[in-house]
């Protein structure tokens, strides 16, 4: 058994002020003898058929080099190389059209409404449709904050030229500015093999609306409740029922719990807030390998 651990060629535009997970990573899958290499998903000198596995990491970079990105999936599947997450899951969660799927099943997600590439935008009605003086709007395949801004309704027209560039490249999602991310936070789940490891609360720093901690915001672990976890347990068995790994991101409000993401391809995964965080996804990491291997 040979692993490859996916990452991407960092070039600083995605860099954690958090623990390198990676280097975490490294060293489980050193208590667990296993043979592995960190390989850039997008190197094309990678010989990838020397692999019996490869662990879907931290390719970070994708949303910027999609075309490349799902290329390289196919060619991966082609292979019939296993993959966790596998790659079928990678390619529905790279887009964030999926947020429309879940919602369609039930599941309340913050209000949002998909703009499709080159589709002329206009924003007034949202205003009034969410109800809020404040727009959100980010690409539907991204990462990191990326090209996501903030717009209040007396003065967004100053971006919109920006937008409508935006839009000539790829698709969009407007959503109502949620305050409870300002004020609380937002919480992300993780889970493992479909179990439940443990939980943060991502708060941002003050003035600001973006929770990553490249952003300034700080990482809080919780203990949520059997009620809340009972909620979002509902959710990953709907949708993430055979994964290695899924975080799901949400905020709390009125005792509603509103998914704001779920993260089946690249999440950083918190594993340095314990010791039982690394020893989870240790157990989950071999509990796999014995399964695919048998």
């Amino acid at each position: 058994m040979k692993i490859a651990v996916i990452t991407y060629e960092d070039k600083g535009a995605y860099t954690s002020t958090e623990v390198n997970e990676d280097t975490i990573v490294a060293s489980l899958l050193q208590d667990l003898n296993i043979d592995f290499t960190f390989e850039i998903w997008s190197d094309n000198e990678v010989n990838w058929k020397k692999y019996s596995h490869l662990l879907i990491k931290s390719p970070w970079d994708y949303f910027d080099h999609y075309a490349e990105f799902k290329d390289w999936c196919h060619k991966i599947q082609r292979m019939g190389i296993p993959t966790f997450n596998s790659i079928e899951t990678i390619l529905w969660n790279s887009d964030k059209w999926y947020m429309k799927t879940i919602a369609e099943k039930g599941f309340p997600i913050v209000p949002t409404h998909f703009v499709k590439k080159n589709e002329a935008l206009h924003l007034e009605p949202y205003f009034q449709e969410f109800n809020t003086d404040t727009l959100v709007i980010k690409p539907s395949i991204s990462g990191g904050a990326k090209n996501t801004l903030k717009l209040h309704k007396n003065s967004w027209q100053e971006f919109e030229g920006k937008i409508r560039e935006w839009l000539k490249v790829e698709d969009f999602m407007v959503q109502p500015f949620v305050e409870e991310v300002a004020r609380t936070g937002e919480y992300s789940y993780l889970f493992f093999n479909r179990k439940f490891s443990h939980a943060v609360l991502k708060r941002p720093k003050k003035g600001e609306f973006r929770v990553q901690h490249f952003f300034g915001g700080e990482i809080l672990p919780v203990h949520p409740s059997s009620e809340d976890l009972s909620y979002i347990q509902q959710i990953v068995d709907a949708f993430a029922s055979d994964t290695l790994y899924a975080r799901v991101d949400g905020i709390w409000n009125e005792g509603i719990f509103y998914l704001m993401e779920l993260e089946l391809i690249e999440p950083y995964l918190f594993l340095f807030t314990s010791e039982k965080a690394k020893e989870n996804y240790k157990t989950a990491l071999m509990e796999r390998l014995i399964t695919v291997n048998t």
